[in-house]
């Protein structure tokens, strides 16, 4: 019955019009009607029919025998866009890992000395903790910290540890600035930063850069789970290739 239902509510006039709509998308130099049927797989008069209907509704442009994609699609892309931030479109991307894993993922940038928590995919176990979108943490002891620190160049870092409230949070905080600053330069070396019970006892985690078109690093992404749960080698050995895996995925779909 399910299936009958949604057979009846299937638009099949509506997906082959978009279906034409996503192949003049990779032809911006046009087509004509012939090239158009052909591809669709349509008659020369239901191919007419679409064409001339994107025409009419400024989805489409007419020159001569080629029809182009108009630019009004993109102020329909422009407005979804505006709509959700990044993130947003990143989470099932971000859930996968979660879900992979069952423990937390989570998105950070850098705002001043802190990291902000711009979006979070919990996992199933309870850390002690208490993470949410909006959340600051300080970058210096948080994997997250220590990739986003990896994209400021010297004189932005050098000034940044110099000015940042320093403190021991556990007996594995690093506090030296000059160790930390090595720190943040292995994660630059290494495309990623593990962090072992440095910002609370029994908590570890490992992060990657998200970087833009031009390379700049633009935020982070980690997966965050009890120390008993994973050792630090287990986390490079099992996260980090799936990390790697969203990162690039979160970089292509945005980015490139």
């Amino acid at each position: 019955m399910e299936d009958e239902a949604s057979s009846r509510d299937h638009v099949g006039s509506l997906e082959r019009g978009l279906a034409v709509m996503e192949i003049l998308a990779r032809y911006p130099a046009g087509m004509t009607l012939t090239e158009m049927a052909e591809e669709a797989g349509l008659t020369r008069a239901g191919a007419r029919r679409f064409l001339l209907t994107l025409v009419a509704t400024g989805y489409a442009t007419q020159s001569g025998r080629l029809f182009s994609l108009s630019p009004r699609l993109l102020t329909v892309a422009r407005t979804w866009l505006g709509g959700a931030s990044l993130w947003t479109f990143a989470a099932p991307i971000m859930r996968e890992v979660a879900a992979q894993f069952d423990e937390a993922c989570n998105a950070a940038v850098l705002s001043g000395e802190d990291v902000v928590y711009v979006a979070r995919i919990p996992g199933r176990r309870i850390l002690s903790v208490a993470l949410d979108v909006g959340t600051r943490l300080p970058a210096y002891c948080t994997s997250m910290g220590r990739v986003l620190l990896s994209g400021l160049n010297a004189g932005e870092m050098k000034a940044l540890l110099a000015d940042a409230k320093i403190e021991r949070r556990t007996p594995k905080t690093i506090v030296r600035r000059d160790l930390l600053a090595k720190a943040v330069q292995q994660a630059e070396t290494d495309g990623f930063a593990i962090v072992d019970e440095e910002l609370e006892l029994g908590l570890r985690s490992i992060a990657v850069p998200i970087s833009d078109r031009t390379g700049q690093v633009v935020a982070a992404i980690n997966v965050s789970t009890q120390s008993a749960r994973f050792s630090v080698e287990a986390m490079q050995r099992e996260i980090l290739p799936v990390l790697r895996k969203a990162k690039q995925r979160v970089e292509e779909f945005f980015f490139v």
